[in-house]
């Protein structure tokens, strides 16, 4: 039996590229419009996307097609909103600040970045989210850290081995992009953020005493006035040897991998997909990872094939010169990164998901919750009036999850 998955949002195109990896499940992803740098950056081919931005419509919609699946796999804080006020049984799939910095918290913070709140919801509107993340029948994670964190709001959380790269993409036998290079190259396409660690880039790259130049692409964090302000100083401030690419597409940035020589990653202690990306490309990575998190989960601590040993600039910049200065450890780093992304293959996490659809459809069997029709009908009603009728803030919320 192949099991029919309603999943509602997508953040990175974690579900996008999921579903290319499943096998025993298929899934139908309705998106939202999220604003800015998603509008290019996201998969838009075999996607549905809503047409407003009104919550009563998105309610709408799921409704008509719902009975058409046998379960709902939600993601982004919206995406769980939508699910529990559309009466669904969910499973909520958390990969960055919708569980780090919840909306369900008075003036949530992201704690790797500024001190500014990312939300100004009254208590009724956090009630609301406290109960969609509730709600969940489970909640699947792909890290340590968001493991900590989901299990202290005491949600039933499920560790999975690692997140889902799309290797039809980013791999070794991609044409690099057609430009000139005058001299070593490294790609940094994080996003500019405290969380990705550009200050201490930054600092590391003005103490570097080799010649190289870095790819940097133009995109940063904005989901509170001081990281907007954040961005707009390093973007003035620059180092010499960095010089700005506008944001692209998946395919284009895969090109981009393959054309550099080098990959600078992120430095504040997390991993985001673009490490994973470099490694899958098979290029050399210099990226800071927090000892205390595996990298998967097993039994054996597998060590991380990460040169930084800390996040200091000095070090930071002494690694970057011993790269562009040795042929020798540039390969030696891309051929042991290239062997250790392999531990998780995109297709043995693909099964874990569709293990995870199995057991959980084998224990509701439908994908309506039980729920009496005057119950959600006051559920609703209550939502509504508690937002005032919702717009203006989902749209800001909309613009927060597209950072």
């Amino acid at each position: 039996m192949t099991l029919k998955i309603l999943a509602i949002g997508d953040l990175g195109n974690n579900i996008s590229t999921l579903r290319k990896f499943i096998k025993s499940s298929e899934i139908h992803l309705i998106n939202f419009n999220w604003e800015g740098n998603s509008a290019v950056m996201d998969e838009r081919n075999d996607t549905e996307f809503f047409s407003t931005n009104k919550m009563s419509d998105f309610i709408k919609r799921i409704n008509e097609i719902k009975n058409d699946f046998d379960i709902c796999l939600a993601m982004s804080s919206t995406g769980l909103l939508v699910s529990y006020l559309a009466n669904l049984n969910y499973i909520a799939y958390f990969v960055g600040h919708e569980i780090r910095s919840p909306p369900f918290i008075k003036n949530s913070k992201d704690p790797l970045s500024t001190d500014q709140p990312l939300y100004h919801f009254n208590f009724l509107e956090r009630w609301f989210y406290k109960k969609a993340y509730e709600n969940a029948i489970a909640c699947v994670v792909s890290d340590d850290e968001l493991l900590n964190v989901s299990q202290k709001y005491q949600l039933n959380t499920i560790r999975i081995s690692g997140y889902i790269e799309d290797t039809t993409i980013f791999n070794q036998d991609v044409k690099p992009i057609e430009r000139k290079k005058i001299k070593f190259t490294f790609l940094s396409p994080a996003r500019m953020g405290l969380q990705k660690g550009t200050d201490k880039i930054w600092e590391a790259l003005d103490l570097c005493k080799t010649n190289f130049e870095v790819l940097q692409v133009k995109w940063y964090d904005k989901r509170t006035p001081k990281e907007k302000q954040l961005a707009e100083k390093w973007i003035k401030n620059k180092p010499s040897k960095v010089k700005f690419l506008p944001i692209m597409k998946r395919e284009e940035l895969a090109k981009y991998f393959m054309f550099a020589d080098a990959v600078l990653g992120q430095v504040r202690g997390l991993q985001g997909c673009i490490e994973r990306q470099a490694l899958f490309c098979k290029k050399p990575l210099v990226h800071y990872s927090n000892p205390e998190y595996k990298f998967v989960e097993d039994v054996e601590k597998i060590k991380k094939p990460f040169i930084l040993n800390s996040n200091e600039p000095s070090e930071i910049a002494q690694i970057i010169d011993t790269i562009v200065e040795s042929k020798e450890n540039l390969d030696n780093l891309a051929a042991y990164g290239s062997e250790f992304v392999k531990i998780v293959e995109p297709s043995q996490i693909a099964h874990e998901w569709d293990e995870i659809f199995e057991n959980y459809y084998n224990k509701f069997k439908k994908i309506e919750r039980e729920t009496s029709h005057l119950r959600l009908l006051l559920l609703r009603a209550l939502y509504l009036i508690g937002n005032r009728l919702h717009y203006r803030k989902l749209k800001k919320l909309l613009r927060i999850n597209n950072g």
